[in-house]
């Protein structure tokens, strides 16, 4: 069977997408992936050349909804498609969702499977609502999905609230779809680390491009709250700057690195090594799919504070692994944070807990084993 992958970046396939190939090559399958144009540099392609996984590009804007430009993304799309003739579409994110089902409609391809891990910027709610910009783009993106989300022979989400969002309150029409949960961690190379920190200084840690809507600056705020009563308490970001819409400026990020509240290391190559440093995750993030950061933490064995907003509540059992705080509210974020410094014994016990919850719920390879159930024609048929 060839199925093909449609992302709109490479790094996407690398982080949440290669244990997916690997399985659908043992089996026999024909991979493809297609990806923007503008990623064609890219050496990491090589990577997958290297699998025997077939890459293809298609022109797209890296920004912006120039109707224009979104027909040329359509009708590229369709090309390669009509060309390669595929199997199976497995689309993931928004823009490559509507355009990849277009095209692949087009191209007549025998099954069409779209997943969304989370719904994006636009359905993420800020406590000093949106701007009219944001609002546009919302109805434009609800409009395309009432045309052609209809195309897809099944649509997938993470949350359940995401699936509430498009189905139930703005009434979108599909022929199938299904709540598959987190897309899942390794769960041997995130292994549980018994010696979890619970020594002073407690480490908090936050993994996160540097975006308003992952609540970096209430993580912020919260951390200088923290630090007047705990200043030795050591509290970082593993996360960069990201320049799309939302990212925190680099003249804000200068401020916070020069109050020294915060410690930013930048990105890393490996989450582990910081996870296995850290006593408790914290990601106050205002909405997310089902985050990977988070299931990373779980995994090793860490304690989570996190928001009470979808994606995020579905890592955290109130009280038992963690806290579910309410969004946009740095003042009860630092009130969790001083609850551990001040009740440390507390660490390994929600730590424990959150372990058992990764391997309940969060296990790559049974969320793989599901996906591929899920893009064979033959289970359909």
């Amino acid at each position: 069977m060839h199925i093909i992958l449609i992302t709109n970046t490479l790094s996407s396939i690398f982080l949440f997408r290669m244990r997916l190939i690997s399985k659908l090559i043992e089996r026999g399958d024909h991979i493809s992936v297609l990806i923007p144009h503008y990623e064609s540099s890219n050496n990491s392609a090589d990577i997958l050349k290297n699998m025997g996984v077939s890459v293809y590009f298609y022109r797209s804007s890296r920004t912006g909804v120039n109707p224009f430009v979104e027909v040329l993304t359509v009708i590229s799309i369709f090309n390669v498609l009509q060309k390669i003739k595929p199997d199976v579409v497995f689309s993931f994110f928004p823009k490559p969702i509507v355009f990849g089902t277009i095209g692949a409609k087009l191209a007549r391809v025998k099954r069409i499977v779209s997943m969304f891990e989370g719904l994006g910027y636009c359905f993420t709610i800020r406590k000093n609502s949106g701007s009219i910009k944001k609002s546009i783009l919302k109805f434009i993106q609800l409009i395309l999905y009432k045309l052609f989300l209809r195309f897809s022979d099944i649509v997938l989400f993470l949350n359940k609230d995401d699936a509430n969002e498009l189905l139930v309150k703005h009434r979108i029409k599909v022929k199938s779809f299904d709540v598959v949960g987190g897309i899942g961690v390794n769960l041997e190379q995130y292994s549980y680390n018994s010696l979890v920190s619970h020594n002073e200084p407690l480490v908090f840690t936050m993994v996160s491009r540097l975006l308003i809507d992952k609540g970096i600056r209430e993580y912020v705020a919260a951390a200088k709250i923290v630090k007047e009563k705990y200043p030795a308490t050591v509290i970082q970001v593993v996360g960069g700057i990201d320049d799309n819409l939302g990212g925190i400026t680099p003249q804000e990020l200068e401020k916070w690195k020069l109050d020294k509240s915060v410690n930013f290391t930048g990105p890393v190559s490996d989450i582990s090594k910081e996870l296995i440093k850290t006593s408790v995750f914290v990601l106050p993030s205002y909405r997310e799919g089902v985050p990977r950061s988070t299931q990373e933490a779980l995994a090793i064995g860490l304690p989570v504070i996190t928001t009470d907003v979808p994606g995020c509540r579905e890592t955290v059992i109130n009280n038992l692994n963690g806290f579910l705080i309410p969004p946009w509210d740095s003042n009860e974020l630092a009130k969790k944070m001083i609850f551990f410094i001040e009740n440390p014994y507390i660490i390994c016990q929600m730590g424990k807990q959150s372990r058992l919850l990764a391997e309940e719920k969060f296990n790559e390879e049974v969320f793989c084993n599901k996906l591929i159930n899920i893009l064979s024609i033959s289970d359909v048929n």
